[in-house]
């Protein structure tokens, strides 16, 4: 229960006026790019590209859509988060998951019961209000310049897979870290972090081959000339390639990519189809050896090391303020229970995750400069320039970004800036 005696914080204020400093900042950053979005013009950089002239006014119109949608969507998300904490639904909810386990016949007592009970309430009440937004975005924004892709059909029946999957693994593992913090006192957060990192790599682990052909059929590529230059690359840099992939991601949007995964000497390289569509045989390869850049480099190594880090420190401060009784009394808790302290506590911390966010695309930005750098080096700068344009073009990204809208967001550089670095490459 909550001490009564204890001296109350302004934790709510404090979040609340933070939120709206950032929602501020967020639009005013939105504006400034809405403006580009605007311009008549590509940047000069781009003006001679012939692509870029013929389907600039396209990526102008679908960058416009995707603005308008994001303010509306921003202020929702901002007056949805506000009412939450000043009308105090979330303890509404808690108490409501302890009436539910009461008809069942449990007591208070039973935390981690009622913690799923309630973070099964509150993750339906989120899904169901921002379904609407969900369906005009892709049915409506995306239908409209053609990337859509889905029936109603699939993409209700992705909702349900995504509710069972999260049900089946997300509950167990959060029974068992709360489980962990009563176990292991006030020491929780190193066990916690180790739990955690051993999950990760697991999940990792079994997502491709159990989880993602629940959504995408994923086929061996054929043998081609495709298939034996991505080879021969990965053979010359000594890439442990096991096994070439094709996913069927035109199934449900005309977006493209590619990616690889796998531990240690086990490699898979994922390829969208369409990705396929879109790029010639020689800029995929160019695609595939920026993206072997970054194992080269060791970037998906060092970013999983910074994550670490970054999650060790957030359940130790975490457990600073775990007892804090003025944190719960704050938010309209009458008791402490450990699920809600830590999102609370989220609450609170949440200027640190801005700044580690911000620091987080600036690194990401330097890594994909660095594996541009990577595939030019092996030979492919031209068939890499050319790539990144056909697939900006072919997905109507943004070719005119406001500079600070970018920066705060972006977690890969724009392309004229992407091109200018490839041109500076001896």
């Amino acid at each position: 229960m909550i001490d009564e005696s204890a001296q109350d914080t302004p934790y709510k204020e404090f979040v609340l006026a933070f939120s709206w400093v950032v929602y501020t900042f967020e639009q005013y950053l939105s504006v400034r790019q809405y403006r580009k979005l605007h311009e008549p013009h590509p940047p000069k950089s781009l003006q001679d590209i012939e692509e870029v002239r013929e389907k600039f006014r396209k990526t102008q119109e679908y960058g416009l859509d995707k603005a308008k949608f994001e303010f509306v969507s921003a202020l929702f998300g901002q007056i949805q988060s506000t009412c939450m904490i000043v009308f105090d639904i979330l303890p509404w909810l808690w108490n409501l998951s302890g009436e539910w386990l009461a008809y069942a016949g449990y007591g208070p007592d039973h935390e981690i019961t009622q913690s799923l009970i309630f973070t099964v309430i509150l993750t339906l009440l989120s899904h169901l209000i921002s379904l609407p937004l969900s369906l005009y975005f892709t049915f409506v924004i995306e239908e409209r310049h053609g990337f859509n892709k889905m029936s109603l059909g699939l993409f209700f029946m992705d909702m349900i897979k995504g509710f069972l999957i999260a049900g089946i693994i997300g509950l167990p593992i959060l029974s068992l870290v709360l489980q962990i913090v009563k176990w292991s006192g006030k020491n929780f957060y190193l066990y916690v972090w180790i739990f955690m990192i051993i999950f990760t790599f697991i999940y990792l682990t079994i997502y491709p081959t159990f989880i993602q052909p629940l959504f995408n059929k994923v086929t061996l590529l054929p043998e081609g000339e495709l298939r034996g230059q991505i080879e021969a690359l990965a053979s010359r840099i000594n890439f442990p390639l096991k096994k070439l992939y094709v996913i069927d991601g035109s199934k449900r949007s005309g977006h493209s990519n590619a990616y690889f995964y796998g531990f240690f000497k086990n490699k898979r390289i994922v390829l969208f189809d369409t990705l396929i569509e879109q790029a010639n045989n020689g800029e995929i390869v160019a695609i595939v050896g920026h993206e072997l850049g970054h194992w080269y480099l060791n970037h998906t190594v060092k970013i999983l090391i910074i994550y670490q880090i970054h999650n060790f420190l957030l359940f130790f401060v975490f457990s600073q303020f775990i007892n804090n009784t003025s944190l719960y009394r704050s938010f309209g808790f009458e008791t402490q229970p450990i699920l809600i302290g830590f999102m609370l506590f989220q609450l609170i911390y949440a200027p640190v995750e801005n700044v580690v966010a911000f620091l987080m695309n600036i690194l990401s930005r330097k890594h994909e400069f660095e594996a541009d750098a990577y595939a030019k080096k092996l030979g492919y700068g031209v068939q890499l320039r050319s790539g990144l344009i056909k697939i900006q073009i072919k997905n109507l990204g943004n070719l005119n970004n406001d500079p600070w809208y970018s920066a705060y967001h972006f977690s890969h550089p724009p392309l004229p800036e992407r091109l200018s670095a490839i041109e500076k490459i001896d």
